[in-house]
C-alpha cells in the first residue's frame, strides 16, 4: 500500500562523533519506497553546531542521488535555508532535480534561525527575510517566465531564460516553513502553503487559521492550501515505556525555537492504537501530510509504521 499522507524524514546530520552514511541514506530511501511512504525528506544546513557539532550531508546532492535511484516517492526539503543560497543557481540545481526525479519534488523553505552559518557564509543574518522574499521571486520567475528581466540586487537579470524548467507546472510546490507572522503570510500568500516542525495540535490549528487567513485576505482561496507537520514517533508497548527514552533525544538532537510553538511534547508515542490516535487528530484539525521522524531513525520502527500505521492513516 502507497500511503497519500505518511512521509518520513531521513538522517542525513547526525551526532558527532557519529557520521552519516551518503550509501546507507540512499538504499534507506530505496526501502522506504517499497513500504510505501509517501515521500522523503532532507534536513539542509552548512554548518551546524559547535560542541557538540552535527555532521550533515548537503541536502540537494542527496536528493539528486535518491532522485536517481527511486521512481515514484517524492522528494522535500524540510526545509531548506532559502537566503543561504544563491537564487539563479538553486533555481538552475531545483529544476534539474525536478527533471531527474520526473516531477517529484516538494520544496519546504524557510528563512533560517542559526546566525553563525550566515555569519560564515557571508549572507547578513539581519536582513534574511528580506532576502527570502527576493529569493521567492526569483526562483518563481525564472521558473514560470520564458524569459527574465529585473534587478535583485545583487543579482541583474537582463533576458534570463532558465531552461529546462521543471518538469511541475507551473512550478514544485513550495511550502513556508517558520513561525512567525510574517512567515505565516508568506506560506499562505505568496506560497503554497505552510510546513511546520514538532506542532503539538493546537499549535498547529492557531497558526494554520493565520495562514489560511492571510490567504483569504490577499484573495487566494486557502482551500488551495497545503499543510505538512514534521512529528517525532516512538512505538513501543505503552506511552509510558518510551515516554523518557523520547524526551531524552528530542531534547540532546534537536532544536526547538523559543519564539514559537515547536515543542518536544508533539511527540506522537505509545501502542499502535495510541499513535494512530494522535495522529487522527492532526489531520482533524486541517494537517494533510505528516512527516515522521522515527526514533532514532530505528528500522524497526520505520518498518512497523509501514505496516501496521500506514494502512490504517495512510
Amino acid at each position: 500500500m502507497t500511503s497519500k499522507i505518511i512521509g518520513i524524514a531521513m538522517q542525513n546530520f547526525t551526532a558527532a562523533p557519529e557520521m552519516p552514511d551518503a550509501a546507507a541514506l540512499i538504499d534507506y530511501s530505496v526501502r522506504v519506497e517499497q513500504l510505501g511512504y509517501e515521500s522523503i525528506w532532507v534536513w539542509d544546513h552548512i554548518l551546524l553546531g559547535v560542541d557538540p557539532y552535527f555532521p550533515i550531508l548537503d541536502s540537494l546532492s542527496i536528493l539528486t542521488a535518491v532522485a536517481a535511484r527511486t521512481e515514484r516517492i517524492r522528494l522535500g526539503t524540510g526545509v531548506l535555508v532559502l537566503p543561504a543560497r544563491n537564487p539563479v543557481l538553486l533555481a538552475k540545481q531545483l529544476s534539474s532535480i525536478d527533471q531527474i526525479s520526473n516531477g517529484r519534488l516538494t520544496l519546504g523553505l524557510a528563512s533560517g534561525w542559526y546566525k553563525r552559518e550566515f555569519d560564515a557564509i557571508g549572507v547578513p543574518f539581519n536582513k534574511r527575510g528580506n532576502i527570502m522574499d527576493q529569493n521567492l521571486d526569483i526562483l518563481t520567475r525564472l521558473w514560470q517566465e520564458d524569459s527574465v528581466t529585473g534587478s535583485y540586487p545583487p543579482y541583474e537579470l537582463a533576458e534570463a531564460v532558465m531552461s529546462p524548467k521543471p518538469v511541475q507546472k507551473p512550478r514544485p510546490p513550495i511550502l513556508i516553513g517558520g513561525y512567525v507572522d510574517r512567515v505565516l503570510k508568506r506560506a499562505g500568500v505568496v506560497g503554497d502553503g505552510w510546513l511546520t516542525y514538532y506542532y503539538t495540535v493546537e499549535g498547529f490549528a492557531k497558526s494554520w487559521d493565520k495562514v489560511r487567513q492571510f490567504a483569504e485576505e490577499a484573495g487566494k482561496d486557502p482551500d488551495t492550501l497545503r499543510s505538512i507537520n514534521q512529528l517525532p514517533i516512538y512505538i513501543g508497548k505503552s506511552r509510558d515505556d518510551v515516554k523518557d527514552l523520547m524526551q531524552e533525544w528530542l531534547t540532546t538532537e534537536w532544536d526547538f525555537a523559543g519564539w514559537s510553538d515547536s515543542t518536544a511534547a508533539s511527540a506522537v508515542i505509545g501502542t499502535v492504537d495510541d499513535c494512530i490516535e494522535q495522529l487522527q487528530a492532526h489531520l482533524d484539525v486541517g494537517v494533510q501530510q505528516i512527516t515522521l521522524v522515527p526514533y532514532r531513525f530505528d528500522r524497526e520502527q520505520i518498518e512497523q509504521i509501514a505496516e501496521e500505521i500506514i494502512p490504517r492513516i495512510g
